[in-house]
């Protein structure tokens, strides 16, 4: 029997960042994972600036061993190709060359990412780090939580519990009562290539909004070692409504769209096409309970548009800790007082995500994302705007007003 005031179940970049900041508050706790790492995770591998600005103000050690690993790339912008195949580079900072060596964003493995995560947990000796433990059993307790294997040979008695386990998450599902919406959930595939044609040199990711895919789009994120990661997902109820299969589209982009199967013609797949879920933070939800907290994608915390989810699980996590700090110095676990913590995460990444959910919806229309495409091509001011957004959530509300983009077709 373990006893602790915390215990995190699942090892992801959001049960890290909660045991990591834990950690740096001067709060022991419990992290357990049913796998044992280095081990894969499906995902579109994108690591977003959040994390590196968390990462930062935790320690910037940690940022300086992250970033002089060679497991990732660094991104400096996002190509846009519209339907009609126009394409739109958006540089990500354009003065952040001269500012900083650190890039805005990162595309690195997730078996790899996790795994530096681990590592990092692994320095921290308040931290037990606990894996191949599956957690199958969680029975309530007036002071919290009893948590156990199936064989009973596992057990942790924490006061507060902190769901970090994922999309498929059992306790966020049966017992938080976090049912799945399929207008508020996205399907995804995404498998690994070497030697695609055409990536660019500065490290930048590329979405392809294809007609017949809309309001889904097909990615390729430059790795190292000249591999990609490349993919495709759509909203459940759109591609339950158009019968569409992720698996039998992919073929098709990748070996028949007339302005992509080039680049694809003497590349080679590296292991299987997976499948994942993701839960969308496009609808408000309670993520938190009587000594419990929901972290991450258990959290129904994936950005709508761009799918992006480590993040959103960074940020999370930290709130979570800080949280737990709070509860232990008012000695309260209750739901009512960890409302709080709902409410802090609306806050910071509420409003985020909901916009991201209008300008999905908006992308829905090939017709529009290819005015979109005309009014912002060959436009270095109206690019430079946009490049602005990446990081200023107040300009970035600006793209779901039609009188932006009238406005932005005068300035043409």
């Amino acid at each position: 029997m373990i006893q602790t005031d915390a215990c995190i179940v699942g090892a992801g970049p959001g049960g890290a960042a909660t045991a990591l900041k834990l950690s740096y508050l001067g709060i022991p706790s419990v992290l357990i994972d049913k796998a044992q790492f280095p081990r894969d995770k499906i995902c579109g591998d994108a690591i977003s600036g959040k994390v590196t600005t968390l990462l930062k103000r935790l320690d910037p050690d940690i940022l300086s061993r992250f970033d002089a690993d060679p497991m990732q790339v660094d991104v400096w912008g996002m190509t846009f190709v519209a339907p009609n195949h126009q394409e739109i580079h958006i540089p990500f900072h354009p003065n952040m060359v001269q500012e900083t060596q650190m890039a805005p964003g990162y595309v690195a493995k997730r078996v790899d990412f996790d795994h530096f995560l681990i590592q990092e947990i692994q320095r921290r000796d308040n931290i037990q780090w606990l894996e191949k433990v599956e957690i199958t059993q969680y029975e309530k307790q007036p002071d919290g939580w009893l948590l156990s294997d199936d064989s009973g040979q596992v057990q942790v008695k924490t006061r507060m519990l902190i769901v970090a386990d994922g999309a498929h998450s059992q306790f966020s599902r049966k017992i938080a009562g976090l049912e799945k919406d399929s207008k508020h959930y996205a399907g995804a595939i995404r498998t690994y290539y070497k030697g695609v044609s055409g990536l660019d040199k500065r490290g930048f990711i590329e979405l392809h909004f294809i007609k017949s895919l809309t309001p889904g789009y097909f990615w390729i994120f430059p790795l190292p070692n000249g591999l990609a990661n490349v993919g495709l997902g759509m909203r459940s109820d759109i591609l339950s409504k158009k019968k569409f299969n992720l698996r039998k589209e992919l073929e098709w982009v990748i070996n028949e769209h007339p302005a992509i199967k080039a680049r694809f013609q003497h590349a080679e797949r590296l292991g299987p096409v997976m499948g994942y879920g993701l839960p969308l933070g496009s609808k408000r939800r309670s993520i938190s309970g009587d000594h419990y907290m929901l972290v991450g994608d258990a959290g129904h915390l994936i950005d709508p548009l761009t799918g992006e989810g480590i993040g959103n699980a960074f940020y999370s996590g930290f709130i979570a800790a800080e949280q737990v700090q709070q509860c232990l110095l008012k000695n309260d676990f209750s739901a009512a007082f960890l409302k709080a913590y709902d409410q802090r995460v609306d806050r910071v990444l509420g409003s985020e995500m909901r916009l991201s959910y209008k300008l999905q919806k908006m992308l829905a229309y090939p017709f529009l994302v290819n005015l979109l495409a005309r009014i912002i091509a060959g436009n270095q001011r109206i690019s430079a705007v946009i490049s602005g957004m990446y990081n200023d959530f107040s300009l970035r509300e600006q793209l779901a007003k039609p009188l932006f983009w009238v406005k932005m077709w005068f300035k043409r």
